[in-house]
């Protein structure tokens, strides 16, 4: 059953989720008046292993969507405009709007370069009011839109965010999250994947409304207490997270998709010799050491395996990081499969002294 009391948690916090409208084209369409209203695609060139980073809406109406193989785009719009991508350039827009947000809160969580969280709660201003004012001087000042949402919590601000795109605002107070979120789809909440999504589907679970009308010992029989009670609070609209603007960065990697699939163990280990060096340069750059290391391998038909180490001693040495990937595609398919694309990480961080963004 869905009440419209408000539970206590959501009387905490005013919580705004900025989400730049197909930020990339939009950034390459605002300096090339020449591709405003096309479908414009940022990523890869048809004829290579690239994917598609961003679409303009007018490519989001052929089927274009981001991660999509930019070969499959061309197929599905066949006048898209391929655009390489430039973020270095997407960086400073994005620090320029990290200004317009540090003009009413400091409590701000990026996401990436194109969404963050502010929790503007105890401002003088309407929580609306700011949201407005930001997207306002975000179009006036910078040439680009953003829709926004407004709410008690992250996990509705970013739901709402996405729902009046693009150049929208949508508002969901206190008293209203719970309707708001019952008939949503679950894939709507963060972190339901695929495999959670198709777990509770098998069990007539769709919609949050659907988990709040089953009987609760049936869900903890189905997918145990901390799912179970997890999954009861996101589908009220409860989200106790706080915004985190220090978050602290939990991994580095480097991957690289290949023109043609690999398959001479001597030129995959080169290459996995330079991903270790890219990583290790990035780990010493930020005067970081790590003791976990992460090979990443897809396979020509997308399969794709990981395989980690946990080392002694933290370290940034690339030599090491090369040798224990190395050896961890011993335990692979590597030399039988053809090789599509090849990634390096290393986590478990012994010091951390950025806590913002890494350099690269």
């Amino acid at each position: 059953m869905i009440s419209e009391r408000a539970h206590h948690s959501l009387l905490k916090r005013k919580i705004v989720h900025i989400d730049m409208d197909c930020f990339y084209a939009a950034v390459e369409a605002r300096d090339n008046p020449r591709l405003k209203g096309l479908p414009v695609v940022v990523g890869g060139q048809p004829n290579s292993r690239g994917v598609v980073a961003t679409c303009s809406y007018e490519a989001r109406k052929f089927g274009v969507k981001s991660a999509m193989a930019c070969s499959h785009a061309k197929k599905l719009c066949p006048t898209a405009i391929f655009v390489s991508p430039n973020f270095k350039k997407y960086k400073l827009v994005s620090s320029q709007i990290r200004s317009i947000f540090q003009r009413y809160t400091n409590k701000i969580e990026p996401l990436s370069l194109d969404e963050a969280y502010l929790d503007v709660t105890g401002h003088k201003l309407y929580a609306t009011k700011i949201a407005q004012n930001i997207c306002s001087s975000i179009f006036e000042e910078l040439k680009l839109t953003a829709s926004a949402g407004v709410a008690p919590n992250k996990l509705i601000a970013k739901i709402a965010s996405d729902i009046n795109k693009p150049n929208g605002i949508t508002i969901v107070r206190p008293h209203e999250a719970a309707s708001f979120m019952a008939p949503l789809s679950l894939r709507k909440i963060n972190g339901i994947g695929p495999v959670t999504e198709k777990k509770l589907s098998n069990l007539g679970l769709v919609r949050c409304k659907d988990v709040l009308e089953k009987d609760e010992v049936f869900l903890v029989k189905n997918l145990g207490k901390r799912l179970t009670y997890w999954l009861l609070e996101r589908c009220q609209g409860i989200d106790n997270r706080d915004v985190e603007s220090t978050r602290t960065r939990k991994s580095l990697s480097c991957e690289d998709t290949f023109l043609n699939d690999l398959i001479d163990k001597n030129q995959i280990n080169f290459e996995l010799c330079r991903l270790a060096s890219k990583v290790s340069s990035s780990l010493q750059k930020n005067q970081l050491t790590g003791r976990t290391i992460t090979l990443k391998v897809k396979y020509f038909n997308f399969t794709q395996v990981t395989r980690s180490r946990t080392i002694t001693q933290p370290s940034s040495c690339p030599e090491l990081i090369a040798n224990v990937c190395i050896d961890l595609a011993s335990k692979t398919e590597i030399g039988k499969k053809p090789v599509r694309l090849l990634g390096v990480g290393m986590s478990s961080f012994e010091e951390v002294k950025e806590t913002q963004e890494l350099i690269f």
